[in-house]
């Protein structure tokens, strides 16, 4: 009977002996990076009514927090302008925890289905290329695992590592050339978390509580199916990959999703506006939110074109402040594969979104032109542009996928010609036009540009269900 008595009594003396240690969250690790000029928070558990004293070596200050009822506890901590490596020492009364290595700078959230995913181990060959000449220790990467929950976790099983050709393997290809070109670009450190996971709606990044308590939103949500390979439950992934990340300061939001929602393309721009202002209220402010508009692919969608009516759903994102689209039906060499191969020139176009918006630097149509509005003279329809500055540019000799229509609704091919920033669109089967189509498909890839090279986006100036 001694054996039991002295198992009881040693558990007993190791449970008083770290009734004060103080735990971190996994995110919380050496190699992390923090955002520059801000303030961060910093949080765990520790016992009960415990003291813990903070302790960054980039300050003289020390910022002492104790811990709540439920053994929480949460603090700010200042950071500087970019910069280390520092320490950051957690002291408390059992214990202490010291992160090494830690670096001030930028940090971004990349997230969405599988073309944010991919990467070397899908034989993606640009990351295959790259991966031999990767050796930057001031890009840091967070990769957090595919797991999903029914309820709202406080932590995750990930930690930051130093970019290398080793950590890199099985990282998000898009979210580490962002990094690189926000690196090159910016000169301070830069810290790139992937929570991705492909296949994925837009519903289980979404707290449940918006997509359920909508009943539009609801009702599209319903017709998900369950499939062995990704979650499909309302607010699952929010719970478990992007809950758990909340509090720590980014600068803002990469997205690349949306062809698991192509089915459902009604509700989208609903669902996909309601996910961001669900994301900038968690954080506790107006997170930039810059995303992909989804590739053209053949959905084998017939004449119903619904990745054509998503890509309008997406476009009718931009209505919301801080937001960005990339557009990207140049960038499509085989319309079977829906992981177009051209992940660096993705992650160049997003970063140069932040790069001018959030960054300051100067660059002139940086953005795809966007459809505005249009003006009807006569037997011709004339095109105006969003985000447009120095004109556009055809490629060939001629406008492809452009069409034009009179009330009747009967498209026609159109011929087109650019004057300055402005697309002037006509047909001589159409003597009365009302309404112009451009890329409007399921696998267009048309060949109009802007100054700097970025196509136009793929729009309809009607809104027939034919």
């Amino acid at each position: 009977m001694r054996k039991p008595i002295l198992l009881v009594i040693t558990i007993f003396c190791l449970a008083v002996s770290v009734k004060g240690a103080v735990r971190l969250p996994s995110i919380f690790s050496n190699h992390m990076v923090l955002q520059q000029n801000a303030e961060v928070n910093f949080w765990g558990w520790a016992g009960a009514t415990q003291y813990i004293k903070i302790v960054p070596s980039w300050s003289k200050d020390t910022v002492t927090v104790r811990t709540d009822g439920y053994a929480k506890w949460k603090t700010i901590l200042k950071t500087p302008k970019a910069g280390g490596p520092y320490t950051i020492t957690f002291i408390a009364s059992d214990n202490r925890i010291v992160l090494e290595d830690v670096l001030i700078g930028e940090v971004w959230l990349c997230s969405g289905q599988s073309n944010m995913v991919w990467n070397s181990l899908n034989k993606h060959q640009e990351m295959l290329d790259e991966l031999p000449n990767i050796n930057n220790d001031q890009i840091r990467i967070l990769h957090i695992p595919n797991v999903s929950s029914l309820n709202p976790q406080d932590d995750l099983k990930a930690s930051w590592k130093t970019a290398s050709p080793e950590s890199i393997k099985g990282f998000s290809s898009i979210a580490y050339f962002i990094a690189k070109k926000l690196q090159k670009e910016l000169n301070v450190p830069i810290g790139v978390i992937n929570s991705s996971w492909g296949g994925t709606p837009a519903e289980v990044w979404t707290p449940e509580a918006v997509v359920n308590g909508n009943l539009t939103l609801k009702s599209y949500a319903n017709l998900q199916k369950p499939a062995i390979s990704r979650p499909h439950t309302p607010g699952s992934l929010w719970n478990a990959m992007i809950y758990p990340l909340v509090n720590y300061r980014i600068a803002g939001v990469y997205w690349y999703q949306g062809e698991s929602n192509v089915s459902t393309w009604q509700g989208y721009s609903q669902l996909f506006s309601n996910l961001i202002q669900s994301w900038r209220e968690a954080w506790g402010y107006e997170l930039p939110f810059y995303y992909v508009q989804i590739a053209p692919h053949d959905y084998k969608t017939g004449t119903r074109h619904l990745s054509a009516l998503l890509r309008e759903q997406q476009t009718m994102v931009l209505s919301l402040p801080k937001t960005g689209m990339v557009v990207t039906t140049d960038l499509v060499p085989d319309i079977k594969n829906i992981h177009p191969e051209k992940k660096i020139e993705v992650a160049n176009r997003l970063a140069d979104l932040s790069l001018v918006e959030i960054y300051g630097k100067n660059k002139i149509d940086y953005k795809s032109p966007v459809y505005d509005r249009l003006e009807v003279k006569g037997d011709r329809i004339i095109i105006h542009f969003k985000y447009l500055n120095n004109g556009l540019s055809i490629k060939g000799t001629a406008l492809t996928d452009i069409y034009i229509a009179g009330s009747d609704g009967n498209f026609q091919v159109a011929k087109a010609i650019v004057q300055n920033n402005t697309l002037v669109v006509s047909s001589k089967e159409v003597k009365k036009p009302v309404a112009v189509r451009f890329g409007f498909t399921d696998i267009a890839m048309p060949n109009l540009f802007n100054s700097n090279g970025l196509p136009v986006s793929p729009f309809r100036t009607d809104d027939w269900s034919n």
